[in-house]
């Protein structure tokens, strides 16, 4: 039977592009000394994967059957967090826009989120079982990856911050405008709420943060004090 360390706490947080899920759960964990984990990355992992292998990533028949070929692992300090595909680094290519404009599509292919999901929750359990815990950040971790994770919180914030705070992120070629920047964004949601397989959704237990007028310390800030009450309820 395996065991959970007594303060273990995992926390799941949800929520659209852009509404400072990776900054807020890197820096909780950081922290309060837990693991991290971006699920996001490894979907985008995969997405690149089949793009470099001449995966046509519009058709999920080709998607499933070459689900299982690729080896994805992730390291999950928050300091460093990493991904490497077959040994191979994969942190800076899994973020190029071909691969954003993909990663809707390969992420709805059951078997591709079969395999993803089961990745992430032995990591999720080994973090349980041999430190104090993980915060996880994806878009289905409270609803379908961790549905009994301690904590379960859902960012949200309006499309046009989402857009500005996306916009700023984008370099070079990347960069995109305000309007193109929401237009994608939104056009990512409808594709991630609207899958059949484990969609975009707010778990019903969940506490929701809107992020839209607050600044990320302030969003560590609260995210960090409800960490803290969770494991103070349990002593």
């Amino acid at each position: 039977m395996e065991t959970v360390a007594p303060s273990a706490v995992i926390v799941a947080i949800d929520g659209p592009s852009g509404t400072g899920k990776s900054s807020t759960s890197k820096a909780v964990a950081a922290k309060l000394g837990l693991r991290y984990l971006d699920t996001g990355a490894q979907y985008r992992a995969i997405t690149w994967w089949m793009i470099t292998n001449g995966v046509d990533t519009d058709d999920p028949q080709a998607v499933a059957i070459a689900a299982g070929k690729p080896t994805i692992v992730s390291g999950t300090d928050p300091a460093a967090p990493t991904i490497t595909v077959d040994g191979l680094d994969a942190a800076g290519p899994i973020r190029t826009q071909e691969v954003t404009s993909r990663v809707s599509a390969v992420s709805a292919v059951p078997e591709v989120r079969t395999l993803i999901t089961d990745l992430q929750r032995s990591i999720a359990a080994e973090a349980a079982q041999e430190a104090e815990g993980i915060v996880v950040e994806g878009r289905d971790i409270g609803t379908t990856v961790l549905p009994d994770a301690d904590l379960k919180i859902f960012l949200t914030a309006s499309a046009e911050a989402r857009a500005a705070r996306r916009s700023g992120e984008l370099r070079g070629k990347e960069a995109a405008d305000l309007a193109a920047t929401r237009e994608a964004l939104i056009k990512r949601d409808a594709a991630d709420s609207g899958r059949k397989t484990s969609p975009l959704a707010k778990a019903d237990d969940a506490v929701e943060v809107d992020t839209t007028e607050l600044t990320l310390d302030r969003v560590i800030e609260c995210v960090v004090t409800l960490v803290e009450e969770k494991r103070a309820g349990r002593k």
